[in-house]
């Protein structure tokens, strides 16, 4: 499929086109940054965005869905929010604009991604992630701004760090490269707020790099407004025995795609993905996942637990590949779905492929309504139906969240998670 006839342009690939054109002026970044993006560019201008007949947007008709994007409203002002808990260190991105990091604490530095772009070390950074990386493709070729992490080796940061990004309409596009040295160990919140009613399309690529024996977790806390569309991305890479739990919030947006790509290049290594999907209205969100187990002695574990409300469309798409050296490898993961009226849909696709003999490998999915006992149990002892369901819903993902074994995140995460159910149960 080409771009090169008018009448195949949709409404939003004549506006990225467009888009592009006009901004390119004002991009930051010098020759090679600038070079990257024009490929970057050429190769969507020539693909078009992806329909269904691409594999891994199978699910996820990008052409169909994304019908128009929003004007770019620099002007837009956005403010900042608490932090999600007491005493953490909040970095922010206000308007897709990131704010220069005052007081950090020992072992944690912080620079801003547009001097990266400006100064050229960001161009290599930009190559996509694979031939279908649509998102990795929007992003690269306009990225403004975002936040470069680096943790020192054996700096152990107590405080979360909250990367807060904050909008108020229009267009952003961020990165937020990271890399935790040797022996490290840290939180990251990567937080997505929208804060009016009007439409906004956020696109946001972290590139994380885990040395040896490094233990990290990464909160994406998305919620979006309304009408936004969001375009997310998180590749990860993990040195010998380093420990990486990623915990994915959506709880927010219109048109939700997160992407999230794994390679354990450690022997001892070990990757767990837990996700919180709340959808409910007219929303779609995807979550895809693909997870190499490249050598020997990984291990990782997948759960995602979805609660799917009115007419709202989910998906899951999980692949786990063992390479034919990566013996004694332990991959397991699961789907498990609560579909709570008769219009809303959530399609599931786990896969497996495994090259080596000596491996311990499962997948699994469940779909289901409110245990009809449960829910009679509760009502007989004068519990009113709708806090009943509320109840037993909460109960359903509350196990994920509470594997973060840190009280003050669960609480904040749990408090937004029943104001959610309260707005839409």
């Amino acid at each position: 499929m080409t771009l090169q006839a008018a009448n195949r342009l949709t409404v939003a690939e004549t506006q990225l086109i467009d888009a592009y054109t006009q901004q390119i002026g004002s991009l930051p970044g010098d020759g090679a940054v600038l070079q990257k993006r024009d490929g970057l560019f050429d190769v969507l201008k020539r693909q078009g965005l992806p329909t269904r007949r691409v594999e891994t947007f199978h699910y996820t008709d990008l052409k169909a869905l994304l019908r128009a994007l929003p004007a770019d409203e620099p002007q837009a002002i956005a403010r900042a929010a608490d932090a999600l808990v007491s005493g953490a260190t909040v970095l922010n991105v206000l308007q897709g604009v990131a704010q220069t990091p005052s007081a950090l604490p020992d072992g944690l530095s912080v620079t801003l991604y547009r001097d990266a772009l400006l100064s050229g070390t960001a161009a290599e950074g930009l190559t996509p992630f694979n031939g279908d990386d649509t998102i990795g493709r929007i992003n690269g070729a306009f990225v403004r701004d975002g936040l470069i992490v680096d943790v020192a080796d054996d700096a152990e940061i107590e405080a979360p760090i909250e990367l807060q990004s904050v909008h108020a309409a229009g267009q952003l596009h961020l990165r937020f490269p990271a890399n935790f040295g040797r022996g490290s160990k840290a939180t990251v919140i990567e937080r997505h707020i929208g804060q009016s009613g009007s439409a906004a399309l956020a696109s946001v690529v972290a590139d994380l790099k885990l040395g040896d024996g490094a233990e990290i977790t990464w909160i994406i806390l998305q919620g979006e407004g309304d009408a936004d569309t969001h375009l997310g991305q998180i590749r990860v890479e993990l040195g010998a025995d380093a420990k990486f739990r990623l915990f994915i919030i959506n709880a927010g947006g219109k048109l939700v795609r997160q992407e999230v790509h794994v390679k354990t290049a450690g022997e001892g290594s070990d990757f767990m993905l837990r996700a919180v999907n709340l959808l409910g209205g007219d929303t779609h969100t995807d979550v895809t996942m693909t997870l190499g187990h490249d050598v020997p002695n990984t291990t990782s574990t997948e759960i995602i637990r979805n609660v799917v409300f009115d007419r709202a469309r989910g998906v899951f798409q999980g692949m786990i590949r063992v390479a034919p050296d990566a013996q004694k490898t332990d991959a397991r993961m699961a789907c498990n779905t609560l579909l709570m009226s008769d219009e809303c849909e959530f399609s599931v696709k786990p896969e497996l492929e495994i090259f080596a003999d000596d491996v311990q490998c499962a997948h699994g999915a469940t779909v289901a309504d409110i245990e009809k006992s449960h829910l009679y149990y509760l009502m007989s002892r004068g519990i009113p139906e709708k806090k009943a369901r509320a109840l037993l819903i909460n109960g359903f993902v509350a196990e994920i969240v509470e594997e973060l074994e840190n009280e003050p995140l669960v609480e904040a995460l749990e408090e937004i998670i029943t104001d959610w159910l309260e707005h839409h149960g």
